[in-house]
């Protein structure tokens, strides 16, 4: 099943990637290796990485049980392959702007897990249906505001997610970045 599933395909790979972790660390490699940080020339793999990795074994956990929510919702109405590539990339978009706005203000520290592809997810699921095409469609609203009322969409789910060593700006990006792509209806096939 997880082989025809978008969204279980992701929660096996999520798991391969922690046993890879476990196992490495096991030879003294830290968690820190898979994780996205400034400057990224250093591990340029890190993007890719830190969407797939971990930082523990709950943290897996509710990021998979977070994709399945919203996954096998979202995988009916796109391919796999453009599930994948806007996974990857929503996720490596927000730890970037993650590692780049906490390292400006510096306070900057490595993010690892797959968060911001997964408000990615929700964000698309949310402005990319029919129900919020004719709701959008009927408020006459131009495209500034309602950038603006995606921003500040995003903004208020982002406040109900913070906890300490969260990610919050991935949490704002891959939301923001989510309810956009919906809106243009990046994933229809």
């Amino acid at each position: 099943m997880a082989s025809r599933s978008p969204t279980l395909t992701l929660v096996v790979v999520f798991v391969a990637v922690y046993c890879v972790e476990l196992f490495v660390g096991v030879f003294g490699v830290p968690k820190s290796a898979f994780a996205l940080a400034t400057p990224v020339t250093l591990r340029p793999w890190a993007l890719v990485t830190s969407v797939y990795a971990h930082g523990s074994f709950g943290h897996l956990l509710a990021n998979s049980v977070g994709l399945v929510l919203v996954g096998l919702v979202l995988e009916r109405r796109t391919s796999r392959e453009r599930f994948h590539l806007f996974f990857l990339v929503t996720g490596a978009l927000a730890g970037l702007v993650q590692v780049w706005i906490t390292g400006f203000f510096g306070a900057g520290a490595p993010v690892l897990g797959a968060s911001g592809a997964i408000f990615a997810l929700v964000g698309y699921v949310l402005a990319g249906n029919r129900v919020s095409d004719t709701v959008l469609s009927g408020v006459p609203l131009s495209g500034r505001a309602q950038l603006a009322v995606f921003v500040v969409l995003a903004a208020v789910l982002t406040l109900f997610t913070a906890g300490r060593g969260v990610a919050l700006v991935a949490h704002f990006t891959g939301f923001l970045s989510g309810l956009l792509a919906g809106r243009a209806h990046l994933l229809q096939p």
